[in-house]
């Protein structure tokens, strides 16, 4: 009876080794699902995208999604902000008031309005639907890097290279407040989803939250080796996920500044940070310094144990410093949209962090 068994034990073994070594054939995938075990973080499937847009002539440094989750805002090195019909990908409305890079946009809460920084020193107000210009902030004395509205539309902070963050009317242009306490350019901004805080960082590797009416300093996180590039706030205003070029992405207390979880899904710089509107999922984006590799990542990861759901591919750019450079989730947690030195926006499924 065994010499019997023997056959069959060899020909089940060889069939689960052939299945193995052709993870990647579709049809032999298929067939492994029901015996294959979930792979490392690190050897995530790699999901296909969902459309790219081509409309940038350079670099794709800022995308936003507007509250409906119909449009979608992208802005970069070739001085322009396209918007566009997130479903189509047919161009809406091509806003060209700015003369430098335009690193950063943002929509208004209602979405009627958006918000741009460019490297040409000013925050430019503008009608979503057709362009037209309504407000022109000049109080910065360098390049904008970041741009955020208030939760409740009245309010507008924006940061740069002149190491402040300036908060002022959104509707007068009136400055009321401006916060010093960084000591370098301020590249991420973010305004806590029940008003009271904001949290900024920059190239002095630290991030600080403060109150958003008096400017007063509250915490000062320090975990991180290099120049922080982005930072988000939880939806619960609970937690704060900061993106660094030292390679992590760190999570923590917004209120203690203890540490809840060190995200090292890559060794290359993170240059962008997002989380799902549910709460459940962050997003990261990497990037490069050099000629030496062929593809960045985009990963979604759970906020909570940091094990990686999905990593997409994408396409290293021509520049020096390549990447994908910045990271917006739909507003239902459904897709991704990415953009980056590769001059395009991509749409990537996202189904997993749903609410």
């Amino acid at each position: 009876m065994m010499k019997r068994a023997t056959p069959h034990i060899t020909y089940t073994l060889q069939w689960l080794l052939l299945c193995w070594m052709t993870i990647g054939v579709s049809l032999l995938g298929t067939a492994c699902t029901a015996v294959s075990t979930a792979p490392p973080a690190t050897k995530q499937a790699r999901v296909g995208q969902i459309t790219t847009y081509t409309g940038h002539t350079g670099t794709v440094y800022a995308v936003a999604w507007s509250p409906d989750g119909i449009r979608i805002a992208s802005g970069g090195d070739d001085s322009t902000v396209q918007v566009w019909d997130a479903k189509t990908g047919h161009l809406l409305v091509r806003y060209t008031g700015h003369t430098g890079t335009v690193y950063a946009v943002a929509w208004s809460p209602d979405g009627t309005r958006i918000a741009s920084g460019s490297d040409d020193g000013t925050v430019q107000v503008w009608n979503a639907a057709n362009g037209h210009l309504l407000l022109t902030y000049t109080g910065h004395t360098a390049g904008v890097r970041q741009v955020v509205w208030s939760p409740d539309g009245t309010r507008i902070a924006s940061g740069g290279n002149d190491n402040t963050v300036q908060i002022w009317n959104a509707k007068t242009g009136q400055r009321l407040l401006t916060y010093t306490g960084q000591l370098g350019a301020v590249f991420g901004i973010a305004w806590s989803p029940d008003g009271t805080r904001i949290a900024s960082a920059g190239n002095d590797s630290t991030v600080q939250v403060w109150n958003a009416t008096t400017g007063h300093r509250l915490l000062t996180y320090s975990g991180h080796t290099a120049g922080i590039r982005q930072i988000v706030w939880s939806p619960d205003s609970k937690r704060i996920a900061s993106a660094s070029q030292d390679g992590t992405v760190q999570v923590w207390d917004a209120t203690t500044g203890h540490p809840f979880l060190i995200y090292r899904g890559d060794t290359r710089p993170v240059w962008a940070v997002a989380w799902s509107a549910n709460g459940a999922c962050i997003a990261s984006a990497t990037g490069n310094t050099s000629f030496e590799r062929h593809m960045e990542t985009v990963q979604i990861w759970n906020a909570t144990t940091g094990h990686t759901f999905t990593s997409f591919p994408v396409a290293s750019g021509t520049t020096y410093a390549d990447g994908t450079f910045a990271v917006a989730w739909s507003p239902n947690g459904g897709r991704l949209a990415t953009g980056g030195a590769d001059t395009m926006v991509h749409l990537w499924p996202t189904t997993t962090c749903m609410r």
